[in-house]
């Protein structure tokens, strides 16, 4: 009878040491859990100037976040750059805290951290019960350059004569890596090309000048390094004023009633060609070179020319750089525009020679333009060939000065076979007389190029 019991009780007890076990198993399995907390923390560079917004994400999948410190060690000493700590919120001492987010800005003179390299460190403690009650630790460690002091800038070129609608070149060195350089002019930016010189520490970078009265008022070279430090510098130069001339065009019927059905309107047709010829020469002239500067952005990081540009041969020129076009349609003035190269006439269907070695960037029909050809010279330097009636090259071709290109056409708003030549530095049309003349690009481009080269 007793050992009958005993029996009983001892099957009574099987289900509750199963309880405890699986409750001591789930402590162990939940309080003690192994999972580390994962940190990620994006830094744009390497370098870190004045002031750098940093951000940091911690992601724990455990019993949660419990303390995370971020701090800068250099010199010996470690400073403390942020710091939290999360409470328990739950049965023995879990926060539920899954993610963390914290952003924080990082002053190192204000610390007294000099420039030079350090260590940004990343320390973050899960609320596990793990190691003898101190958790799952992770660490991030990233060697941190510190950088205060803006790039030097020294210019290497000697003579900058400039002209109202020129262009220019300038050389300069620089004192350390930077993230991008160019020149300024009235706030417009022409990038500089680096790799240039004995040491390959000097940079070039060609620049326009608008067309209109007090154009290079304000130029100077600047240079953002990779901590966002940013430096510049002023070049001697001078700025020839121009006067370009006023040209008066004659818009008749027969012109609107031929040209205006080429050329597509959003939203529909105006109700007279008139009306559709000003919105052509507004609207859609304005969205063409749009088109036309996407092309120029990015260019070869070398100059690919070597001589002074072709013109086409015995071409006439039948409208200059600048010129203001006076529009009249039966005797009253109906608009005014700038006419951003020159309008070369030969016989019809002139073979059109490439003006300088160079890589097609475009070949396409744009608007006003018509079919045209724009080449990329190198460093930020390119040709535009308008209304054209063929085109003989394709994207990614590399052309050698005096190549045809194709034909000269009457595409576009050309009212007769032509060659629009126009000359573009970065996002701006510059004078392309200048760039046919000999003795221009060898008193202020070739010249400078050689001394960029030799590092002077």
């Amino acid at each position: 009878m007793k050992s009958k019991e005993k029996k009983s009780r001892g099957w009574l007890f099987l289900p509750l040491m199963g309880l405890l076990i699986g409750g001591i198993g789930w402590l162990v399995f939940t309080c003690f859990e192994g999972s580390t907390p994962v940190i990620s923390m994006d830094l744009v560079s390497d370098s870190i100037g004045e002031k750098e917004a940093l951000s940091l994400e911690v992601k724990d999948k455990g019993r949660g976040v419990k303390e995370v410190q971020v701090s800068f060690y250099k010199d010996g000493r470690d400073h403390v750059l942020e710091q939290k700590s999360f409470p328990a919120s739950s049965f023995l001492g879990a926060t539920g805290v899954d993610h963390v987010r914290m952003d924080f800005a990082f002053k190192p003179s204000e610390l007294g951290i000099s420039d030079g390299v350090g260590t940004l460190r990343v320390r973050v403690r899960d609320a596990s019960l793990r190691g003898g009650f101190k958790g799952n630790v992770a660490y991030l460690e990233r060697e941190i350059r510190v950088d205060t002091r803006p790039p030097e800038i020294r210019v290497v070129t000697r003579r900058h004569y400039l002209a109202q609608g020129g262009a220019g070149l300038v050389g300069y060195r620089l004192s350390e890596p930077v993230v991008r350089s160019g020149v300024k002019v009235d706030g417009n930016f022409f990038p500089g090309y680096g790799g240039f010189g004995p040491n390959k520490d000097v940079y070039l970078a060609f620049f326009g000048l608008h067309h209109e009265p007090g154009s290079g008022s304000e130029i100077f070279i600047v240079a953002e390094d990779f901590a966002g430090n940013k430096g510049r510098a002023g070049f001697p130069h001078h700025v020839n004023a121009r006067r370009f001339p006023e040209d008066k065009i004659n818009i008749s019927d027969r012109f609107l009633n031929w040209k205006m059905p080429e050329f597509q309107i959003p939203g529909g047709d105006p109700d007279s060609p008139l009306e559709k010829f000003l919105k052509v020469n507004n609207l859609l002239r304005d969205k063409n070179e749009k088109v036309i500067f996407a092309a120029t952005e990015k260019s070869e990081s070398a100059v690919l020319w070597d001589r002074h540009f072709l013109p086409l041969p015995a071409a006439a020129n039948r409208g200059g750089f600048a010129d203001r076009r006076i529009y009249y349609h039966n005797g009253r003035e109906i608009d005014r525009q700038f006419h951003m190269g020159l309008d070369l006439a030969s016989i019809a269907q002139s073979p059109v020679p490439a003006a300088a070695s160079g890589k097609v960037v475009m070949t396409e029909t744009v608007g006003i333009y018509g079919r045209n050809v724009i080449l990329d010279h190198g460093c930020g330097l390119f040709t535009h060939y308008a209304h054209m009636s063929q085109i003989d090259v394709a994207v990614g071709d590399r052309v050698k000065r005096g190549d045809t290109l194709g034909l000269t056409g009457l595409t576009g708003m050309a009212g007769g076979d032509h060659l629009h030549f126009g000359v573009i530095v970065h996002n701006t049309f510059v004078n392309p007389i200048e760039w046919l003349d000999a003795n221009w690009v060898e008193n202020n481009i070739l010249s400078k190029l050689r001394d960029i080269e030799a590092g002077i």
